[in-house]
């Protein structure tokens, strides 16, 4: 696995778009990079981003109506940049977490290619509407978590893949519905793609959370409580896709306690 975890690094430290996105796809264990001397000589340079989307505080994020073809672009760019953070975040994982079963990095670098996959499709549709990736500006609030969280693949599960990116599975068919309510049937195809390969993106973080709370005799439930308060996750709050949720791997305990059963 060291190979495969030497090219998810690899690919992670690419800030050209397209270049991530062919190393992503290309990740197979095969290329004979070594993880040491890419982290000798890359030391200090992650998060590597493009130049373009300006990174900006959540607030400063435009939301425009959806009615007009710029608010739908500024919409679609806006889950374009969460599919591209979502590229880094699987990659990250990949690499970063040693001593883990081979099933452990095999799991995420799949995430991380069909996360490139939702990428592609958001960047043509944005381009199909004029516009192109970094037109707008863009907040990174998931690398953010997933700095916090770079010490200990407990919390890096707990609260990337379990708590932000499953609030994706919450607010999906909303966005769906509301781009089929205009008539853009093009995006909302593209959210009902996202939506179902997340379920299983989500149970991977779930099966794997899970198991090392097992290995370390920790309660799943309350662990997840401990970690978000430790490390400042946001609250899940109403509504929630409980269906999906289910679907994913999160018990009746974990549904309760968020006040999502």
């Amino acid at each position: 696995m060291h190979s495969i975890r030497a090219e998810a690094l690899s690919a992670l430290l690419k800030t050209d778009v397209n270049s991530k996105l062919a190393a992503t796809l290309g990740i197979n264990g095969k290329s004979g990079l070594e993880l040491s001397s890419l982290l000798q000589a890359n030391s200090g340079r992650l998060p590597c981003s493009p130049a373009k989307p300006i990174l900006v505080h959540p607030s400063e994020v435009k939301q425009r109506s959806v009615h007009t073809k710029e608010g739908r672009a500024i919409l679609i760019h806006a889950l374009a940049h969460i599919e591209f953070n979502a590229v880094n975040l699987a990659l990250d994982i990949t690499w970063r977490f040693d001593n883990l079963p081979n099933q452990f990095y095999l799991d995420w670098v799949k995430v991380a290619k069909e996360e490139a996959h939702h990428f592609r499709l958001l960047r043509n549709h944005l381009n199909g509407l004029g516009f192109e990736y970094g037109d707008f500006p863009a907040h990174n609030g998931l690398w953010e978590m997933a700095e916090k969280t770079k010490d200990d693949v407990l919390a890096r599960l707990a609260l990337v893949p379990r708590t932000m990116e499953a609030r994706g599975l919450d607010v999906s068919p909303g966005i769906r519905d509301k781009l089929r309510s205009v008539g853009d049937i093009e995006g909302a195809a593209i959210l009902e793609i996202i939506l179902h390969d997340e379920i299983g993106h989500v149970t991977i973080g779930n099966h794997w959370y899970h198991r090392i709370c097992a290995e370390r005799k920790l309660d799943p439930t309350k662990t997840n409580t401990e970690l978000a308060l430790q490390y400042g996750a946001p609250s899940p709050r109403a509504p929630f896709n409980v269906e999906a949720r289910r679907q994913a791997g999160f018990t009746d305990d974990e549904l309760t306690m968020m006040g999502a059963s």
